[in-house]
């Protein structure tokens, strides 16, 4: 038996972006289909290179190979996480799968609820780190493999987002350097004949619009709504009209939003308190009428510090929590009726935060938000969301090549002017107008603290807050009081109102 022989692909979801380089380097037929050349390059990569292999691959993807004369089968994530896999070892068998739905319905597996999880849960707002809200199904987290040997798991990290700062560049330099990487990255989507036709995501944000402008995107789509403080389709379609290429919008309701969130987190499998989710699921389903590969910009603010908690300074001794939390830990001890105080907030963190000592505070904050709510929150919005719609959604600015850049431009390039992300700001000026590559971060927001408020919207959500499975773990004492303040002027806590009620919706369906 070859090697190529001994080696079986057993699971792959995702997209290989530099396939024609890794086809000619590994002797394989570039008239293959898509499907077939995957499948070679992944089993002739892993027989040439091993685990070295994800090495020379880029693109999103996880899988799953068996290799016969060891035995045993390895699943790889990609480094930062942009496909999901989930993996449990049931009635002796391991399943693997980017749907954790598909393992929590196989024939065997006991659905319990993960009260670990659900108390991180309430603190992040979305699902961190390698548990679930199941017990004993478990996430393989970005940049590491699980091996299955027929009777145990065991899990290691091939790859850490590190930054080592190059200063012997000027930040034009390096800007240029970004431009050049992103052409590359493009040019490689550009060349592939499956995709004839391709359509763009497009906010008002320069990382979207960036990548609009420098793609082969005939349209661009975005959502809208009424309230204005909300809207960006203004400034997408400005950005689109400039471009001289198409655009639309899909204008979004409240009422169509509320009846969309069940079948949402229904397909991602699990609860999750970022309310875009669902705008981006009616977006894709908007889209799906005119195309199949879809383009967006995630990825930019996590490798060169788009949000604000990245220019915050830390106290003394804090440990940096991610850049989303909505509850605190007293919050969150008051509202659970069995409340652990064994489960810390900082645990998911706390190995990586040692890690990164020594770092500057920008890396240190960005490692944090690449390993954990990049994965965690971004791509589980994006990836499960689209695939649900049947979009394959592309996210070039995620590949490995343009971090590496990210990884060696000094901070201070990506804190200038009084602009995040300045350097890759200046990249993007070389294709798009100062006004849009400069412009101010603008932000996916959703209206859903406004229309929480409508008595016309908010029946289902307060009887589902008040119901009988409420009860089963909140407070309803707390959670009333939360459930008034928010409806008597205290916006803020809106964040809290919609996990909670993310959550409790899950659960209903999957128990």
């Amino acid at each position: 038996m070859s090697k190529e022989e001994s080696v079986q692909l057993r699971y792959f979801s995702g997209y290989i972006r530099n396939w024609k380089k890794l086809c000619e380097e590994l002797d394989i037929s570039l008239k293959l289909s898509r499907a077939e050349r995957e499948a070679e390059i992944i089993k002739k990569a892993y027989s040439e290179w091993k685990l070295g292999m994800m090495d020379h691959i880029y693109g999103m993807f996880v899988f799953a190979v068996w290799d016969e004369e060891e035995k045993k089968l390895f699943c790889i994530r990609d480094q930062v996480g942009q496909k999901h896999m989930y993996y449990s070892v049931v009635d002796g068998e391991f399943i693997c799968s980017g749907d954790i739905n598909e393992i929590a319905a196989a024939p065997g597996f006991e659905k319990r609820l993960n009260r670990r999880m659900l108390q991180q849960y309430l603190f992040y707002g979305f699902p961190i780190g390698s548990e679930t809200f199941y017990e004993g199904l478990y996430k393989l987290m970005p940049g590491h493999y699980a091996v299955w040997d027929g009777s145990s798991v065991t899990v290691h990290r091939y790859w850490h987002p590190v930054f080592e700062p190059d200063r012997s560049k000027t930040v034009d330099e390096w800007a240029s350097q970004l431009s050049a990487t992103i052409d590359e990255i493009l040019s490689e989507e550009k060349g592939d004949p499956e995709f004839p036709y391709k359509e763009s995501f497009l906010s008002g944000g320069v990382d979207s619009s960036y990548l609009f402008a420098a793609s082969d995107a005939a349209t661009a789509n975005t959502v809208g709504y009424a309230e204005s403080g909300f809207d960006e389709s203004a400034l997408a379609r400005h950005t689109a009209e400039v471009l001289g290429k198409g655009f639309r919008v899909k204008m979004i309701e409240p009422a169509e939003y509320f009846s969309r969130i069940p079948e949402v987190i229904d397909k991602m499998g699990q609860p999750l308190g970022d309310a875009s989710a669902v705008a981006f699921s009616l977006g894709c389903a908007a889209v799906k009428q005119y195309a199949d590969v879809v383009y967006s910009g995630e990825g930019i603010d996590e490798f060169f510090g788009g949000y604000n908690a990245h220019k915050r300074v830390l106290g003394e001794g804090w440990t940096y929590l991610t850049c989303s939390h909505i509850m605190s830990r007293d919050t969150v001890r008051s509202l659970m009726k069995d409340f652990d105080e064994g489960i810390d907030p900082a645990d998911p963190i706390s190995s990586l935060w040692k890690e990164v000592q020594g770092q500057d505070e920008l890396a240190k904050k960005l490692t944090i938000d690449i390993s954990l709510w990049l994965e965690g929150d971004i791509y589980f919005n994006t990836d499960r969301t689209s695939t649900a719609c049947g979009i394959e959604l592309h996210t070039p600015f995620s590949d490995l090549r343009l971090f590496n850049d990210a990884r060696r431009i000094p901070p201070e390039y990506k804190f200038m002017e009084d602009q995040n992300k300045y350097v890759f700001r200046k990249a993007a000026s070389s294709i798009l107008p100062d006004e849009i590559a400069f412009r101010k971060k603008v932000g996916f927001a959703v209206p859903v603290r406004k229309w929480l408020a409508d008595p016309k919207f908010n029946r289902p959500v307060e009887e589902k807050l008040f119901g009988e499975t409420s009860k089963k773990f909140f407070d309803q004492t707390v959670l009333r009081s939360m459930w008034d303040s928010y409806l008597s002027g205290e916006e803020m806590t809106w964040g809290r109102i919609y996990a909670i009620y993310a959550f409790l919706i899950w659960y209903d369906m999957k128990f």
